[in-house]
């Protein structure tokens, strides 16, 4: 177990230091690595497994760590396997995601008296691409538009968001000047004020996702009447640091085309 364990740590030590030498000691010729760039069905034979490590020492020597924070061992008589969670990435990777680990199993078989590795698997988990998170965002607005709460309504806006909206300028550029025109569209109603997307579609890929729907708005007047305006809206949010932020904003009405006025008479049909 121990010559095992030796091994491995050298193995990952050539890794980290960009040893290509002490990275294929000791490994079978007929190894089989699937990792985490392609090709699907993985990488064979010792040749095709040294073809693979000088990018990732070029990558690494960027400033990228290699090391491990778990390493288990299982040995037989003849055959073994080991499986480990690695730090592997740049030091800005690992500040926004510290808890991301690369998974490592390793197939490892003794010819001649020696142990050889036969087998790797690399892999990373796949980001969440759920769209929870973006709709847990809209309700938080909604509420916050109900309830007239600008900070909750800017908690998820970036600081550097840049936002088309209804009034002019062309952009508004910074979470507190969108925090600006919330304010006034709030302020320009003594009575309750909603939004909603009721169509809301969401796609998210890995850190990115864009939301987009037709924006249902209220405002209680005075006279208690509550005039329904509809718009358009797109907006882009960012993951940073397992955080969903809005890093841009597009709403818009459609306009006639004769007259050039806003058309903030129009329902979805």
């Amino acid at each position: 177990m121990e010559q095992i364990r030796e091994l491995i740590e050298r193995w990952a030590l050539a890794v980290h230091t960009g040893d290509l030498a002490g990275v294929l000691a000791h490994h079978a010729p007929d190894i089989v690595m699937f990792d985490v760039p392609p090709p699907e069905n993985g990488v064979r034979g010792l040749d095709a497994y040294r073809d693979t490590w000088p990018p990732f020492f070029a990558w690494q020597a960027s400033g990228a760590v290699f090391e491990f924070t778990e390493l288990e061992i299982t040995a037989g008589d003849d055959v073994a396997f080991a499986f480990a969670l690695l730090r592997c990435g740049s030091a800005a990777e690992l500040t926004a995601e510290p808890d991301r680990r690369l998974r490592l199993t390793l197939g490892l078989r003794k010819a001649d008296g020696h142990w050889l590795i036969a087998h790797e698997h690399h892999s990373f988990t796949t980001p969440d691409e759920s769209d929870e998170p973006i709709r847990a965002i809209h309700q938080r607005w909604y509420d916050g538009t109900a309830a007239k709460d600008l900070d909750a309504i800017v908690a998820a806006i970036a600081t550097d968001v840049v936002s088309y909206e209804h009034e002019a300028p062309l952009e508004h550029v910074g979470r507190d000047a969108v925090r600006k025109v919330c304010a006034e569209g709030l302020d320009a109603s003594t009575g309750t004020v909603t939004w909603t997307v009721p169509d809301l579609r969401i796609v998210v890929r890995n850190d990115l996702a864009v939301a987009w729907g037709l924006n249902r708005m209220t405002a209680e007047q005075p006279d208690g009447s509550v005039p329904e305006t509809w718009s358009r809206g797109t907006r882009v949010f960012r993951r940073v640091e397992g955080s969903w932020q809005m890093v841009h904003q597009h709403v818009s009405w459609p306009t006639d085309a004769t007259t050039g006025a806003a058309r903030t008479d129009l329902r979805p049909k």
